[in-house]
């Protein structure tokens, strides 16, 4: 499949998403943009969730860590479950009863100011760079099949990009992604289930020859409990992904303003069940994708691509699908999931943050009528500004695997949110809320400092995603000792 095939394939995409978003914004009014007129079904928001969850890192990252890891990501997916039933049954009849457009309004109500400020700030910490984790995936994977041929630099290929994401987006806002979402996860999982049928076809097994292979062996391992030392640890991973889950989707406003777009208390309750369980499923079925790919680039003495001269393991999936023979239908199916998977996450995040940044930090409730909407549409223009500068410096600084990076970064900057609604919705203290933020930097300190101590100076303990719940009861801790009775 040459580039220039490629890049027709994401023009038509794009142009279909256009034609969505003509549909769905014509209205163009700020209560669609930020809750949808909170009329959406419940089973799209479910559906699209699972595509807006996944996203590039899941699509690329995730089967690019089979080789490394093993299955062990699935400790951390069996963990997500869990996380997911807290967020259904404790934050969002909170998010519900007081009716809020960000979920930080909460804070405020229970604390004040700024407890309330400096939970938008994590929020809007984590986000910018959760998304540009995720528009980084598919940016170098752009740049390494299409955009590297014609010599373009990677910062035009990020700019354009996110210039694409504002135009779908700039007018519906989340009543657009709803439906985006839903598209784009529909060629997500047509993309990984043509991939594994004809890689399979390639090496002449079926499925159940597959699952009882001896080369299936070599990546199969789910379960780490010999050393609790150890990263992958099955206690530390299977917290570590419910708190993950709990702060990146219940205490996220990207995935929450989904959410809250649902008629009532219970549909959004539905939707977060039965989308989690719905993720748990697909997740594995990526692992087995993983899996598959270091099988079939060993038969067919495939070399992980090089990026600056390093092998990255996140672009052997575009490599195989482009470039190993497996015919025209897994190339463009890969190219639609791998656009999908991106997009469905980082237009979200797009949105989440205008809404956030209108709402956390310019009080567009009380401004006047007439410049609501001009005050909308350029904080969109200036996030989408945001993103293209972060990812940028990502290409000069990351040197891990994007998934893994990912959560490592949530587990220093959702803490304090953690903290804060815990303290919030598990105790009647009021606080000193002018100390807050002093609470919070302390604990993503503390938390950095554990995690850059040598494991030969902790017995050879590692620390792994269990640092986000240590970072949110190091803020619990600290909220008590500015607790008012």
């Amino acid at each position: 499949m040459t580039a220039t095939h490629i890049l027709l394939l994401i023009g038509a995409y794009f142009i279909l998403l256009l034609l969505i978003s003509y549909f769905t914004g014509k209205n163009d009014s700020n209560a669609d943009f930020f809750k949808a007129g909170k009329q959406s079904p419940w089973y799209l928001v479910a559906f699209g969730m699972v595509g807006a969850s996944l996203s590039g890192v899941t699509f690329i990252s995730v089967p690019g860590w089979v080789e490394a890891s093993e299955f062990s990501y699935m400790q951390v997916v069996f963990g997500y479950l869990l996380g997911y039933l807290v967020t259904a049954y404790v934050l969002l009849p909170i998010y519900y009863k007081q009716n809020v457009t960000s979920i930080y309004e909460y804070l405020d109500n229970r604390f004040g100011f700024v407890s309330y400020k400096v939970g938008a700030i994590s929020f809007f910490v984590s986000r910018v760079l959760g998304a540009a984790f995720r528009l980084f995936l598919v940016a170098i994977v752009l740049q390494q099949f299409v955009f590297d041929t014609w010599n373009v630099p990677f910062e035009i290929t990020v700019t354009i990009s996110i210039l694409l994401i504002w135009v779908y987006t700039y007018k519906g806002g989340i009543k657009t992604i709803v439906w985006t979402d839903t598209l784009q996860t529909l060629f997500m999982l047509i993309s990984v289930g043509l991939s594994i049928y004809f890689i399979l076809e390639q090496l002449d097994w079926s499925f159940a020859d597959f699952m009882a292979s001896n080369e299936f062996k070599q990546y199969n391992k789910i379960l780490f409990i010999d050393d609790f030392m150890d990263s992958k640890h099955l206690i530390k991973s299977f917290l570590g992904g419910m708190f993950v889950t709990i702060c990146m989707t219940g205490l996220d406003q990207d995935m929450m303003q989904k959410n809250l777009t649902c008629k009532t208390l219970g549909d959004a309750q539905k939707n977060m069940v039965s989308f989690s369980i719905v993720l748990v499923l697909v997740t594995f079925v990526f692992m087995l994708l993983g899996a598959l790919l270091f099988i079939y680039a060993t038969k067919f003495n495939i070399a992980i691509p090089l990026m600056d001269g390093n092998p990255k393991s996140d672009l052997l999936f575009p490599e195989i699908a482009l470039n190993s023979g497996l015919g025209m239908t897994v190339a463009i199916t890969f190219i639609l999931g791998l656009i999908a998977a991106a997009y469905s996450s980082a237009d979200s995040a797009l949105t989440s943050l205008t809404t956030s940044f209108c709402v956390d930090f310019l009080g567009i409730g009380k401004k006047p009528e007439g410049s609501r909407k001009k005050i909308r549409k350029a904080t969109h223009v200036g996030m989408s500004l945001l993103l293209i500068l972060v990812v940028i410096a990502f290409k000069h600084i990351l040197d891990t695997n994007v998934i893994d990076g990912l959560l490592k970064v949530a587990s220093y900057t959702y803490g304090p949110l953690l903290g804060l609604f815990a303290f919030g919705i598990f105790t009647k203290y009021r606080v000193k809320d002018k100390y807050v933020w002093i609470v919070a930097i302390f604990s993503v300190a503390i938390s950095f400092i554990l995690g850059k101590i040598p494991p030969e100076n902790l017995g050879g303990y590692i620390f792994g995603y269990e640092l986000l719940p240590l970072n949110g009861l190091i803020t619990f801790a600290g909220l008590m000792l500015i607790r008012i009775k």
